[in-house]
């Protein structure tokens, strides 16, 4: 499939280990929830219909983009996490400000197995996600590179098994506790689906991927090297390969955001992925350190900050890009989580300002 010549590689470059002129900058969540123009365009859809329909999805996406010329220098596919749940046969609702609900989550072996015998025919029941990426792909006419992504294996299972989000998280960790075999063949399968997700992505457009494990978390160290490590280094390890067995022949950099799972940002940092997405909790010069070079490092000003004044912003934007080293390379600015619904667009406008002064130019 031919696309646009893409103009704006920066962050293609960074995480390529190249120097760059300045550090390259987008936002988790940047495409929604506080933009006006998404306001008026979804109206009172249904959430997951305004992901399903491509020209809906495309539009949205490149809402950002046009809104903040020249300020971000990638676009993130309108869509979300619990496109997977989804493909592998489970039903998802999104409850106007409560959020995702499974009216069926997995709270028995037999839900749990009905899941893992679930036939998955990603390129069918995802089908509008590929078209969406292509339409967008052609649309944003080659301003800035386009990110595919999908969610981390064991967030995917959290959600299935609580039924939506949660604080206890109790049927999610009981699976893993009391039936740790059932809950690995679970994250197996989902791994699985999550490979050729991405990698069909690819094909559809995508010129780089993140993996969201935002539930990272709430596992323990020893948890998280069973139940997620493993199929975080499958899904790195795969994409390539199924790739390759499509035909793509070029690199293309992959992303790893574990949210709050300080304890293994070095494992992470090892594991294979160009880049490692860091949230607000850790101090740049710290991940730094830790990182020793071995790829990027993305993020993670806390979001909250865009609430507090223009000097409050400017002091904090300083502290993080000059603790991951300046923008001289090799780091991408994020928020450390995604946007608000009710921040003020104009002080996003001025975040991403101020991370233009930076770099080596």
């Amino acid at each position: 499939m031919s696309f646009p010549e893409l103009k704006n590689d920066l962050l293609l470059r960074t995480l390529k280990g190249e120097a760059v002129e300045r550090p390259p900058c987008w936002i988790m969540r940047q495409a929604g929830r506080y933009l006006p123009e998404y306001k008026a365009l979804k109206g009172d859809k249904d959430f997951f219909k305004l992901c399903q329909t491509p020209e809906i999805a495309a539009e949205l996406t490149i809402q950002p983009v046009l809104r903040y010329d020249g300020l971000i220098d990638a676009a993130i596919i309108f869509s979300d996490i619990l496109v997977i749940p989804q493909a592998l046969g489970m039903t998802v609702e999104m409850v106007e400000g409560s959020g995702p609900h499974f009216p069926e989550p997995l709270r028995t072996t037999d839900d749990v197995t009905k899941v893992l015998n679930h036939e998955v025919n990603v390129l069918r029941d995802l089908d509008w996600a590929f078209k969406a990426l292509t339409l967008t792909r052609h649309q944003l006419d080659g301003k800035v590179p386009l990110f595919g992504f999908c969610g981390g294996p064991w967030t995917l299972l959290v959600y299935m098994a609580e039924g939506g989000g949660s604080r206890l998280f109790r049927f999610a960790k009981q699976l893993i506790n009391e039936k740790p075999d059932l809950a690995l063949q679970l994250l197996q399968k989902i791994t699985d689906t999550a490979i050729e997700f991405l990698a069909q992505q690819v094909i559809a457009g995508a010129q780089v991927l993140q993996v969201f494990e935002s539930w990272g978390g709430e596992l323990s160290s020893m948890d998280f090297d069973k139940f997620s490590l493993p199929f975080l280094k499958q899904i790195v390890d795969g994409v390539p390969k199924r790739l390759q067995e499509l035909g793509v022949k070029e690199h293309i950099p992959m992303i790893v955001f574990a949210k709050g799972s300080w304890y293994a940002v070095d494992k992470l940092c090892g594991l294979g992925y160009d880049g490692v997405s860091l949230d607000w909790s850790w101090d740049p010069k710290e991940a730094v350190k830790i990182n020793k070079g071995r790829c990027s490092l993305q993020g993670n000003i806390d979001p909250g900050v865009i609430y507090g004044s223009n000097e409050v912003i400017s002091e904090k934007v300083k502290y993080m890009i000059e603790g991951f080293g300046g923008g001289k390379g090799k780091y991408i600015v994020n928020f450390g989580h995604g946007t608000h619904p009710f921040m003020d667009t104009e002080k996003i406008r001025f975040f991403l300002e101020e991370c233009h002064k930076y770099g080596s130019a």
